[in-house]
């Protein structure tokens, strides 16, 4: 791929201790990932991106980092993260990475440093006195220690915030990029972009924070290829491609897609913005559906509400799967047509959905906890995949062992085992569609054609024309050669309800 690769990329999100299991100890591995690769380069896609994997007491799913420079135990060793990567490039997968800025593990190095020596405390936010400020996980945003101060803490209390005005942490912080770019990594996804920066009475998005991707970018530059990838929750979407400039981060996931509602009217205007936006700071977009954080498309689809709201995560509210699994089918060859790259979700290609009735004695969110008991948090779309056979753990890894999360039993029909020989299945889908995109669509621009109000429709510039019916009467298709995908079946030239089609000019 060019030095642009990234521009029109596929890249499928690994959650490493959910997608497989190597040692049989019902917790995903290096070992389980790379006894997988064949499936992922299978599947089709360009680059993996995995969230954090280094030494970590798990306060929040690995995103509360002890030590950049190492790997989890349990997920495995740095010789053999450096030997995944090397493997990865050798079946033409970029790597990506995760790296978590705002705030680091109360068993860092650093913060243990600080617990003992307050001369050492203006890495992180302490104070005499903390202020009102609430945690992203419920409860307060400060903590405090024995001999009497606050520490702030914007997510859980085992994730003290980074103070950036210090000049350490912005050394440390390059210091850590350098370290994967020189041993392989392709790209750094950074997490909750938009927090690092705080004053007396705000901490989100302040403008300071750009000064710091300019130093990263800087730090990017020096290698080939290498790219960064921001996390910017933003509803200002002028704000957001701040980010995007040609000094800062090369890209940045689409919530304002994700979150967006399965209507034709709203979807088309989050894609005019999202291209507008982008194109006025010369990045490409991305189409994200799902992440690790968000209830499972198939769910969020098959609900009467089918948008997205991190503040009301609707849990357990019903869904008709069946509906949902149609639409999802259709979003993904929607999402996969639109100009820019595109994350897969672990567990999209398969179809799962979200698992609402995980034991309360199991669940390990801290959003569980810190909300004393009342908002069941992400576990659900955290579930160990399902690769083979008719009951649990589903070849998730060798033995009988439990996963670290229950699967449910009728999963069995979703496995990747299940799925791969069957051409009407979610995976087929998928292969098929990434095979596809990957000659035929990525970056580039598109133009409308306007059919009807319910239905979206566009021409790329490869001359693939993508259609995508959202209202409840099947629709006729446009003049064409030929079908090449279809999200459903279109018998008679027609294209039913929540159904999706590429068609040849």
């Amino acid at each position: 791929m060019s030095d642009t690769w990234w521009r029109g990329a596929a890249i499928y999100q690994v959650y490493p201790r959910s997608f497989a299991d190597g040692d049989g100890d019902g917790v995903g591995d290096l070992a389980g990932l790379r006894e997988r690769l064949p499936y992922l380069k299978d599947l089709g896609i360009n680059a993996i991106w995995l969230t954090p994997w280094y030494p970590s007491p798990m306060a929040d799913g690995g995103y509360d980092v002890a030590d950049y420079r190492d790997i989890e135990p349990a997920i495995g060793t740095l010789a053999e993260a450096e030997t995944f990567i090397g493997e990865a490039h050798g079946l033409g997968i970029r790597v990506i990475i995760d790296v978590v800025p705002n705030h680091t593990s109360t068993a860092s190095a650093w913060f243990q440093e600080a617990l003992r020596d307050r001369s050492k405390r203006d890495r992180f936010w302490f104070r005499d006195e903390p202020n009102d400020w609430r945690s992203i996980f419920g409860g307060p945003a400060w903590t405090q220690v024995a001999d009497g101060q606050w520490y702030l803490h914007l997510f859980d209390p085992g994730q003290p915030d980074y103070n950036w005005d210090n000049p350490e942490v912005r050394q440390e912080f390059h210091d850590v990029l350098r370290f994967w770019f020189d041993r392989g990594a392709d790209g750094i996804r950074v997490d909750s972009a938009a927090l690092l920066v705080k004053s007396a009475t705000a901490y989100e998005d302040l403008d300071g924070v750009h000064d710091i991707y300019r130093g990263w970018r800087r730090v990017a530059d020096e290698y080939d290829d290498r790219i960064l990838v921001g996390e910017v929750w933003l509803p200002d979407q002028e704000r957001f491609a701040r980010y995007l400039r040609p000094d800062e981060l090369h890209t940045a996931f689409n919530f304002d897609f994700l979150a967006c509602p399965w209507e034709p009217a709203a979807l088309r205007a989050s894609i005019s913005l999202t291209l507008s936006t982008h194109a006025s700071v010369g990045a490409p977009p991305t189409w994200v559906l799902s992440n690790h954080d968000v209830a499972r498309v198939v769910t969020r689809y098959g609900r009467a509400d089918t948008s997205w709201d991190h503040a009301d995560r609707r849990d357990g509210v019903p869904a008709d799967l069946e509906l949902g699994r149609r639409r999802a089918r259709a979003a993904a060859l929607l999402a996969m047509a639109l100009p820019g790259g595109v994350y897969v979700y672990q567990g999209e290609e398969l179809g799962l959905p979200e698992v609402d009735d995980i034991p309360d004695r199991l669940r390990q969110d801290p959003m569980w906890t810190r909300s004393g008991h009342t908002v069941p948090g992400r576990d659900g779309c955290r579930v160990p995949l399902p690769w083979s056979g008719d009951a649990p753990p589903f070849g998730f890894g060798p033995g009988v062992g439990e996963p670290w999360l229950p699967q449910p039993p009728e999963w069995k029909e979703l496995t990747a085992e299940a799925q791969a020989g069957d051409p009407a299945s979610m995976l087929t889908l998928y292969r098929t569609a990434l095979r596809l995109r990957r000659d035929r669509l990525g970056d580039g621009s598109l133009t409308w054609l306007d059919l009807r109000p319910d239905v979206l429709a566009f021409t790329r510039d490869t001359r693939v024309v993508c259609v995508v019916n959202l209202g409840p009467d099947p629709v006729r298709l446009p003049p064409h050669s030929a079908v090449l995908l279809a999200s459903g079946p279109t018998g008679d030239g027609l294209l039913p309800c929540d159904t999706a089609v590429w068609l040849e000019p």
